[in-house]
């Protein structure tokens, strides 16, 4: 699903971190911009090479036992920002990115929402 309604429909976190991006060119620290359910947004460096269609992980760690991980495609590059297409995440960093939504957003209905609607 690419379609830009699409990314309107699911809340963002709005959450900068460091995060690190692990590519087939290798593993690289990145920031993250904002994140959610469905993928990430994050600025990498500039001489970072990578593709659209690329298969990556993202990993933003919240804590010594707290991370978040997901297996994502790149689906867009603009200069130094690269959009991540969450296509597996597993349930620990579902419970972790929950938690990130109910102290950013303050609505623990929300992330529900959201989850039901991936499901359908």
């Amino acid at each position: 699903m690419n379609d830009p309604d699409d990314r309107r429909r699911f809340w963002r976190a709005a959450f900068q971190a460091d995060v690190w991006l692990l590519h087939e060119s290798g593993d690289i620290p990145a920031e993250l911009i904002d994140i959610s359910l469905r993928g990430a947004l994050i600025k990498v460096p500039l001489h970072w090479v990578g593709r659209i269609d690329d298969p990556c992980r993202l990993e933003l760690t919240l804590a010594d036992d707290a991370v978040i991980a997901m297996d994502a495609v790149v689906t867009h590059i603009e200069a130094e920002q690269v959009g991540l297409h969450c296509e597996n995440i597993d349930l620990d960093s579902i419970t972790h990115l929950r938690r990130l939504v109910l102290l950013n957003a303050g609505d623990a209905d929300l992330l529900d929402r959201e989850l039901a609607a991936l499901r359908s």
